[in-house]
């Protein structure tokens, strides 16, 4: 069995995730660094150079990869089970787990941080907003467990992950 932690950039899905793995002696998988590591760049360098379309390819590809592995904590990309192909993909195989924070919390944790392409805008507040009640819908969907991770420390998080699964 896998673990999936998915949802909005900035509600703590690596910090948690890896908590967690260690937590169950499961490996732990960063969507996101994966591909940087197979690529051999930034994520935001993917964007810039070869677009949005390129990168959801890159990562419809490693989580058709990931599914068909066991004992993992995946961290998903904040708009990996946007997409519907890799939400029924992961869920077939995974358990499914949706973090959340308020828009606060997610903009103060992402303010200072370059390597969000897409909140890389003039007004990230409202661009956060948008996309996140675009994205809202199918996180729901999805979700085996939700979390709000607002004001709350991973091992807490990771406490009521365990308590729910």
């Amino acid at each position: 069995m896998n673990i999936a932690v998915y949802g909005f950039m900035g509600v703590g899905k690596t910090t948690i995730g890896e908590v967690l793995a260690e937590r169950l002696g499961y490996n732990f998988i960063d969507m996101d660094a994966e591909i940087e590591h197979i690529e051999g760049t930034k994520i935001s360098t993917i964007f810039k150079e070869k677009g949005e379309p390129y990168f959801r390819k890159l990562e419809s590809e490693l989580v058709q990869t990931l599914s068909n592995s066991d004992k993992q904590v995946i961290a998903c990309g904040g708009g990996t089970v946007a997409y519907p192909e890799n939400a029924e993909t992961l869920s077939a195989s995974t358990r499914m787990v949706y973090l959340t924070a308020s828009i606060e919390e997610i903009i103060n944790r992402t303010k200072d941080d370059s390597s969000r392409p897409l909140l890389d805008v003039d007004d990230p507040r409202n661009t956060a907003l948008l996309l996140l009640e675009k994205r809202k819908p199918i996180y729901e969907r999805y979700a085996e467990v939700t979390i709000d991770t607002t004001g709350l420390s991973p091992n807490v998080v990771v406490e009521k992950i365990l308590e729910a699964l």
